[in-house]
Parts: structure tokens; C-alpha cells; sequence
């Protein structure tokens, strides 16, 4: 891994608790992003004006996210987008907070009203208008967002392989570390999504038939094509 920061290491740490998961974030942003500034997170007011709107408190995770990195899209905008205060909703029958939702309006990710006293509560994703638990800690969620939005990153360092093919996922699972994410989407009946690291390359695959990567650099990105054969979207 890049030099300074292993990111099995890094995600290992960062879903120990949400402090170890703003840690995480700081060091990903640095290393494989841009550092973060003291203009990137959220003001109070805005928070604030955001809860008196809503009449809810927002729960200590999602204050202390919008806080430090609310406002760099790069790492939670790419793809799906992290609402920003001012767009924070409470569903049609008023049981969840939505935070963030998918660019084509497919899903959203949001924590039941009940549970918004909670410092780090559970996050559901709501498809085909049902909602369903996802992660169980909304750091972990954020920490996962960050590093999903990285896989859609602008500057040419990102693929996607589809479909994956069974000899090419046993390739991925044999050549690479898998990180320490819980299973999910937590319920599903389907395979849910697992990550992976390499030598400066970030993977996750989806349900064993797609495969997204992130490289460091183009050189990085280059070597895994050769080393994962398929039918990348971006490949030459």
C-alpha cells in the first residue's frame, strides 16, 4: 500500500468506533483524495437551522461527519450523493431521516427517528419503497461511503468489470485482502457487497457479478486489469 497508510489496516481501525472512524477518513482523504481543510465540513449554524426545520436532533455521528467533511463532494459525491443539511428530509411516513440518496433516485440511506437519540445508530437503505436495515453503526456507514464514492472518482483512476465471472472472482478472493466490513445489505437474501485491497488499489464487489475499483494511480490501475482479466468498462 501506499507509503504511510495500508487501508486494511486503516478500515480495520476505523470501524473500531466513530472517532477511530474520523481517523479513517482524515488519513483515506490525504492519501488517496486531498487532504482535509478547516473549510470542508458544515457550520454549527447550519446543522442547527438544519434541526430546527426538521424538529429532530441530528445523532452525534452525523453532526461530527458533517462537521469535518460534509462539504467535499469528492469523497461524498461522486455517484450517490450525502445530503447536505439544507436537504435533509423525513420520508413520506415521518419514521426516517434520510441522508443520502442514490443519483438516480433508486434508493436512500436514512436512520429511524427513533433511533436519532442514539451517539451512532443503525442505517437502513430504502428500495422499491420498503426500507431495510443496511449497516449497523452509522459510522461504519460513512466510512463506507467515503470509500464508494472513491470508486466513481473523476481522474481516470477508477474501472468497473462487469459481468465478473466466477474464475475472476476466485481471482479476487485469492490475489487480495478482504477488509473487515460486516456482511450487507444485513437481511438481504441476495450476496451483498465485499471489499478488497491490493498493492494501491481499492475493490468491491457487488453480489459476486460486478467489481469496482479504485487505483492510487494509473500504473496501479494498469497492473489489475492484467492481473483480473475481463471485460473492463474503461479498459483500452
Amino acid at each position: 500500500m501506499t507509503q504511510g497508510f495500508d487501508l486494511v489496516e486503516g478500515v480495520a481501525a476505523g470501524l473500531e468506533d466513530r472517532a477511530a472512524a474520523w481517523w479513517f477518513v482524515q488519513d483515506f482523504a490525504e492519501h488517496w483524495v486531498a487532504p482535509l481543510g478547516e473549510d470542508d465540513g458544515w457550520a454549527e449554524a447550519d446543522l442547527a437551522a438544519a434541526e430546527e426545520r426538521l424538529g429532530v436532533r441530528l445523532p452525534a455521528a452525523l453532526r461530527e461527519a458533517y462537521g469535518l467533511f460534509g462539504r467535499r463532494p469528492d469523497l461524498t459525491a461522486n455517484h450517490d450523493v450525502l445530503l447536505g443539511p439544507a436537504d435533509l428530509r423525513i420520508d413520506e411516513d415521518g419514521k426516517v431521516l434520510v441522508f443520502r440518496a442514490e443519483n438516480q433516485g433508486a434508493a436512500a440511506w436514512g436512520v429511524l427517528l427513533d433511533d436519532l437519540h442514539r451517539p451512532d445508530p443503525a442505517v437502513l437503505i430504502e428500495t422499491g419503497g420498503t426500507w431495510k436495515p443496511w449497516l449497523d453503526r452509522l459510522s461504519v456507514a460513512l466510512v463506507e461511503l467515503v470509500l464508494s464514492e472513491s470508486l466513481h472518482a473523476p481522474e481516470g483512476r477508477s474501472d468497473h468489470l462487469e459481468p465478473l465471472g466466477d474464475e475472476t472472482l476466485h481471482l479476487v478472493e485469492e490475489q487480495y485482502v478482504q477488509l473487515p466490513f460486516p456482511d450487507y445489505p444485513v437481511g438481504s437474501e441476495q450476496p451483498g457487497s465485499r471489499w478488497f485491497a491490493g498493492d494501491d488499489v481499492l475493490l468491491r464487489v457487488d453480489g459476486g457479478d460486478f467489481l469496482y475499483a479504485r487505483a492510487l494511480t494509473p500504473e496501479a490501475l494498469a497492473d489489475l486489469r492484467k492481473a483480473l482479466p475481463g471485460d473492463w468498462l474503461n479498459g483500452e
